[in-house]
């Protein structure tokens, strides 16, 4: 019975994370690569995901605080990458708000830059937040219950 309503916990959260715009199809692609053998890949790919962007956010963030002697092009570069590896683990969310930076930084705007930042580590940490969650329950239930998931709308 608590097996059922486990496996029915991780259903559901899994599809709120499509239904909220969190995710998208490669976060798919990436569990169906999981499925073929590495019962961990999916936790795997996020983990190096989440410690490489930990110390992407702090460069940027070091950046944009030194506004007079901010280097947009180094900043815009240091973004871009973080752009690509956010769009390969198919968090939507968090890749609008990169784009909206990088826009913000080639129009100059150092203060609207400054607010997207900051809304970008929101959807970032609230990410980071539900994915973990849901790690730790896809732990608890074993490695069949990402196959028995719905995929996304």
């Amino acid at each position: 019975m608590e097996s059922t309503h486990l496996r029915q916990q991780i259903v559901a959260m899994r599809q709120s994370f499509f239904d909220e715009g969190i995710l998208d199809q490669q976060f798919s692609q990436l569990e169906q690569l999981e499925e073929k053998g590495n019962p961990s890949f999916l936790e795997q790919v996020f983990t190096m995901y989440f410690n490489d962007s930990t110390r992407v956010l702090a460069t940027v963030e070091q950046a944009m605080g030194e506004t007079d002697s901010l280097d947009i092009g180094e900043v815009d570069h240091v973004l871009h990458k973080f752009k690509g590896s956010t769009a390969s683990v198919g968090a939507s969310k968090v890749l609008s708000e990169i784009i909206n930076i990088r826009k913000l930084l080639g129009e100059g705007d150092l203060q609207g830059a400054e607010v997207a930042f900051q809304e970008l580590r929101k959807e970032y940490d609230n990410l980071k937040a539900k994915l973990e969650l849901y790690f730790q329950q896809l732990r608890e239930a074993g490695p069949a219950e990402t196959a028995s998931a719905p995929h996304p709308k």
